[in-house]
């Protein structure tokens, strides 16, 4: 492959991840948050994830869980959740809901990761499955974190 060609698909990935993150994420945000404010097979904190806090114990979230980009530094009309917006249930339901759309936003942005085959040189396709699961993973595990935490709490209100 030629300097050219390389530089060349490497653009192309770039533009093609850049759809990709903007689309899915537009389509997320456009689902009402009544869906998310819904009981979820999908979203349900499982028994062995101990209310979120397994993810600290195995992966220091509270560590990290700063340093990730919040989407509404990027998107101004989606919600922040890089801190409560109240105490009352009503604000905690609305927070541990748009944790479960962020949470959707980034499993969808994973998987157009096996397009990335059909234009790419085998070894670069699982650059970019394994750019996915970095780049998207980390926001899963931070959303799964809190909301588990919000739920401990909604549960005793």
């Amino acid at each position: 492959m030629s300097v050219t060609a390389g530089i060349i698909l490497i653009l192309v990935n770039i533009i093609a991840w850049g759809f990709f993150h903007f689309f899915i994420s537009y389509l997320c945000f456009k689902i009402p948050i009544s869906f998310f404010l819904e009981s979820n097979r999908f979203f349900k904190i499982k028994k062995w994830e101990q209310s979120g806090e397994i993810w600290q114990k195995l992966l220091l979230v509270k560590k990290w869980k700063g340093f990730l980009i919040d989407g509404s530094s990027i998107a101004k009309k989606s919600y922040n959740k890089s801190h409560l917006h109240g105490k009352r249930k009503n604000d905690l339901m609305v927070f541990a809901a748009e944790t479960k759309r962020a949470e959707l936003t980034h499993f969808l942005l994973i998987l157009p990761a096996p397009l990335f085959f059909l234009w790419n040189p085998v070894w670069a396709g699982w650059i970019m499955i394994i750019y996915a699961l970095i780049a998207n993973l980390p926001f899963i595990i931070v959303q799964r974190y809190n909301r588990g935490r919000i739920e401990v709490i909604l549960n005793k209100l």
